[in-house]
């Protein structure tokens, strides 16, 4: 039941805001703006100042422009860039540095000047970063002011570096980090102690004058400091609220960004709406939650108190929206999620334990209906391992070795470049090669273990190490060719009448993405060939699907959810604490789960309907 709509203009916000389908639509849309801008001063012999960003959020950004540079011979030769940001202190060659990263993911792949690229040096004393801010305005205004300036938005609603507090008239200055933003860089740095104070940034006032401003927001994780910035007053609370006042900026949005605004998540709210299946399904549920009665017990007054006066008109009244609400949700409720007789399912997990995080319950109901579940991990996970996990599992398997004089001579030099790399290892240091061997068997070993615990064979384990995740760091490559064939060539080989699939595309690090992606494009490619399989999509480790959305829940009993915990358990070397700010040890995952799911059933309880310990939800995917 997603809905993949074209690009659209969401109206009632306070700032134009465009609308995708997808990040990678709203990506190519805004290369297309860009290519635009070159192509026009490249003709008239006038360079383009672009004001540039960091971070997940652009990454596909620079892949289209690349991709434009190579395919469409875009020409970058007159392009001057000035970048919004950079840690204080940085090195420049540290894998933390944006003029690293810069290099890296864009500069390296165009023929932009060295001489005209511009980003805030992280290695100077901070008694000279405000003779440096000045100077760095100072070129800008030499280059002619900036052309477009990218941004994107932090969940404190910062714009480069600027922090609550941050004035609307704010100038290029050395700041402090806000302890928000420096916990959600910490799995970056491997650890938010290792996460620098302070940034160099462009202050407010200088983005504004920028004559043209494209803020990109992508995820679940942006709607609601999206929504503060587009449809709240203008704050110093808020960086990216003065954009408000900008004559000419655009909010480019995924629709998991724009979730929460009001046109998207109430559009009845702010003007007539066609009331499409959907909706109604949405108005309704929402009014029922709003008011705390059950579906069957909504009155007509309910809806008029609650700006619903079309929807009883139209399909009312309040006793027929209830029972065909009421209905529709019933139908939901699935017992047996793969159907009475024994299927081949295949679970995808794009790390080693997302699979029983999110959907272990429905696994465990799976196996024990003598369905035959494969799970396959689509990356080894060894980034989030502990650096102490790595070292002890090495020294225990030297101590194996030598209890069962085992190959005693390889292990003990395996153990002495494990122990020297630590030694020596900087905070935020990538690993060596041997390490992240280690942690990638660590999370195999895990994994094997959690299956087991659902039920389920080694021999039905398949542990894909797809090549895009392969960077030893937080940054991941693009999709490779050979990943999508891998993937496609699993399906062939394992027929499965179902294929379960992450749909979380709020996953900070952009894995869950890429492996959706990944799917999505293989199952398209057998399916053309024609092979079927239902597709259907689980939530859980970050949000859960909302009730109007989903399509099937499954429903676990004490037991169920305990054997979920036990194989949640299993998985014991992440850093926690990194992925999920505030964790204080590795409970969190097991907790969250069980709130999460325990949350679904009290949602239909609401809703008047049958009363379950705890529910898993799905919705299913369909192609488009």
């Amino acid at each position: 039941m997603i809905m993949q709509l074209g690009s659209h203009y969401v109206p009632h916000t306070r700032i134009p805001s465009l609308v995708f389908p997808t990040s990678g639509d709203a990506a190519r849309h805004v290369a297309l703006m860009i290519e635009s801008l070159i192509r026009q001063n490249n003709s008239a012999g006038r360079p383009t100042v672009l004001g540039l960003a960091t971070g997940s959020t652009p990454v596909g950004l620079y892949r289209e422009l690349i991709r434009l540079h190579r395919e469409a011979g875009l020409d970058f030769s007159r392009v001057i860039t000035f970048n919004l940001d950079e840690y204080c202190p940085m090195q420049p060659d540290s894998p933390h540095s944006y003029r690293r990263w810069m290099q890296e993911t864009f500069f390296n792949h165009v023929n932009i000047q060295k001489h005209n690229i511009h980003i805030p040096d992280g290695t100077l004393r901070p008694e000279d970063a405000e003779d440096y801010c000045a100077g760095y305005e100072q070129k800008i205004r030499r280059a002619g002011g900036i052309d477009l300036q990218i941004l994107g938005i932090g969940r404190t609603g910062h714009i480069g570096f600027n922090e609550p507090g941050s004035t609307r008239h704010s100038r290029t200055r050395l700041t402090t980090l806000d302890s928000v933003t420096r916990r959600d860089a910490a799995n970056g740095f491997f650890g938010e102690e290792n996460v620098p104070h302070q940034a160099l940034t462009m202050g407010v006032g200088t983005i504004l004058e920028a004559r043209k401003i494209v803020l990109l927001a992508f995820g679940e994780h942006k709607a609601g400091v999206v929504r503060k910035a587009l449809e709240e007053d203008m704050t110093d609370a808020v960086a990216a609220s003065f954009l408000q006042k900008h004559p000419d900026s655009t909010f480019i949005l995924d629709q998991a960004a724009a979730g929460e605004l009001a046109a998207v998540s109430s559009p009845w709210s702010v003007g007539p709406v066609r009331w499409t299946p959907e909706l109604i399904r949405r108005a309704v549920i929402r009014l029922s939650l709003q008011v705390g009665k059950a579906l069957l017990k909504l009155s007509d007054e309910d809806f008029r108190e609650h700006d619903l006066y079309e929807l009883l008109r139209e399909h009312g009244p309040a006793e027929v929206l209830g029972r065909r609400i009421f209905d529709e949700m019933m139908a939901t409720l699935c017992n047996q999620p793969a159907g009475p007789e024994p299927k081949t399912v295949l679970v995808f997990s794009p790390h080693p334990d997302d699979d029983v995080i999110s959907m272990g319950g429905t696994i465990i109901r799976l196996v024990e209906q003598k369905h035959k579940v494969h799970v396959a991990y689509m990356t080894n996970g060894n980034i989030a391992v502990f650096d102490h996990d790595a070292r002890r599992f090495t020294d225990f398997v030297v101590e194996f070795n030598r209890l069962f004089e085992i190959d005693q001579e390889h292990t003990e030099c395996v153990k002495k470049r494990v122990h020297e790399f630590f030694a020596a290892k900087k905070p935020s240091q990538s690993d060596s090669e041997d390490v992240l061997r280690i942690k990638a068997l660590i999370r195999e070993t895990e994994a094997r273990a959690a299956a087991l615990a659902c039920g389920i064979p080694s021999e039905q384990l398949e542990f894909l190490d797809l090549r895009f995740y392969r960077t030893g760091t937080i940054a991941k490559a693009p999709l490779h060719p050979q990943d999508i064939a891998d993937l496609a060539a699993l399906l062939q080989r394992l027929q499965p009448a179902q294929i379960y699939v992450a749909g979380e595309m709020s996953d900070p690090h952009g894995t869950h993405r890429m492996c959706a992606e990944a799917i999505f494009q293989a199952v398209k490619q057998v399916w053309s060939q024609g092979q079927k399989f239902e597709v259907w999509l689980y939530r859980g480790a970050w949000e859960e699907w909302e009730p109007y959305e989903v399509e099937r829940v499954v429903p676990l009993s004490p037991d169920d959810l305990e054997r979920k915990k036990a194989a949640i358990f299993r998985h014991q070397s992440q850093k926690d604490r990194a992925m999920f700010p505030g964790s204080s040890d590795r409970r969190e995952f097991w907790q969250r789960a069980e709130d999460r799911n325990r949350s679904t059933s009290k949602v239909y309880d609401a809703l008047g309907l049958p009363e379950f310990y705890a529910l898993e939800g799905f919705v299913q995917w369909r192609g488009e």
